[in-house]
């Protein structure tokens, strides 16, 4: 997520439920039952009534909420200017070359805004997506803002796989998730067999979570961002060749995010890493034709994260069941011993698997 959430960041760990990329998991919440102020089993008489399991789950996730929002300093982040997203034609494979042209113009004014307003990182971070090099299906320099790159030939891609990042990605952070991405690209370029052309597709298309927020523990912006994800797909759909294989790599929060996209979803593969849950309770709940995938490394602190769901005041704190475990029913493969961080490392047993998924070489892929 973002400094925290990104695959190949690290920052000094923070006392959150959200996922840094530290490695480290967060404080503790220690569990109600066998609390020391319970009142004792009462031999002579009917034991004391439990508190319902409902209320231990709606309990813990009120608790992760608070301590998420205690640390909030409630500093609102000046807002960059940013010219209109321009409106284009419709995604196919003799429309890319106009589509590129378009977001690279926007994004290069986006960098002189910026300058003008005096954020000069922003304007740095517009500008390197201004480049000739880069192909932009989406721009929008306004806010946190969205975009979405293209690596390697789309229109004629037998491979694709679309990264879906989870909290605190922003064009102010997006050379790191463009990092994740150019390295499954290069994985997937010395891996593909001769004639067989592949891409990648880094898709900042919502707005992600604050890892310092309850936004973070809930739902909410991966329902938001659900439809767009499919809307998404399908126009890919019309972009690449019938056949394409299309997979969805889904990291932290983004795994929330393909968890509720999934139903309907025009995909081949869904691989969920380091995922805090789905918001489902199987991979069967998912309602997809995609073959569910799951990994966490040894080292990612997401395992202590609670998996709980409940519903306050008509929001939905928490995922759900684990997407590693027996019960959820994934494809679970190796990850090694991978941090939060690290599911894009080159050379990684993640990264490895990934680009294996990416080229529907299933029995390839090595199993936890």
């Amino acid at each position: 997520m973002g400094h925290a959430d990104h695959p190949t960041h690290t920052q000094p760990p923070r006392t959150t439920a959200s996922l840094p990329a530290n490695g480290q998991p967060p404080t503790a919440i220690p569990s109600h039952e066998g609390h020391p102020h319970d009142p004792p089993p009462n031999p002579d008489g009917p034991r004391p009534t439990r508190r319902p399991e409902k209320w231990r789950r709606t309990l813990l996730a009120t608790l992760l909420t608070a301590a998420i929002a205690a640390p909030l300093s409630g500093a609102a982040r000046p807002q960059i200017p940013a010219p209109t997203p321009a409106t284009l034609p419709p995604l196919t494979a003799t429309t890319l070359p106009t589509t590129y042209e378009t977001n690279r113009a926007d994004a290069a004014q986006a960098a002189r805004m910026a300058a003008t307003h005096g954020a000069p990182h922003r304007a740095t971070a517009d500008q390197a997506l201004a480049s000739p090099s880069r192909h932009l299906l989406i721009f929008d320099g306004r806010g946190a803002g969205q975009a979405t790159e293209v690596l390697g030939d789309l229109a004629h891609a037998d491979h694709l796989a679309v990264l879906v990042p989870g909290s605190d990605t922003s064009l102010d952070t997006y050379a790191r998730f463009h990092k994740a991405a150019t390295a499954l690209y290069t994985d997937l370029t010395h891996r593909a067999p001769r004639h067989t052309h592949v891409a990648v597709i880094a898709w900042l298309g919502y707005a992600t979570p604050a890892t310092v927020s309850s936004t973070v523990t809930t739902t909410t912006r991966a329902d938001e961002a659900a439809p767009r994800l499919r809307a998404f797909v399908r126009q890919l759909r019309a972009a690449t060749p019938p056949r394409t294989h299309i997979s969805l790599l889904c990291h932290s929060y983004g795994s929330v995010v393909c968890g509720k996209a999934a139903p309907g979803l025009d995909a081949d593969d869904i691989a969920l890493v380091g995922s805090p849950g789905t918001g489902a309770d199987s991979a069967a709940a998912l309602h997809t034709r995609a073959r569910i995938w799951a990994a966490r490394g040894s080292d990612d602190w997401v395992e202590h994260v609670p998996h709980v769901r409940a519903h306050l005041f008509g929001t939905t704190f928490g995922f759900g069941t684990d997407p590693v475990s027996r019960a959820f029913g994934a494809r679970v493969f190796d990850a090694a011993g991978t941090d939060h961080s690290g599911y894009f490392t080159p050379g990684s047993a993640s990264l490895a698997n990934l680009a294996r998924i990416t080229l529907g070489e299933t029995s390839e892929v090595t199993r936890a």
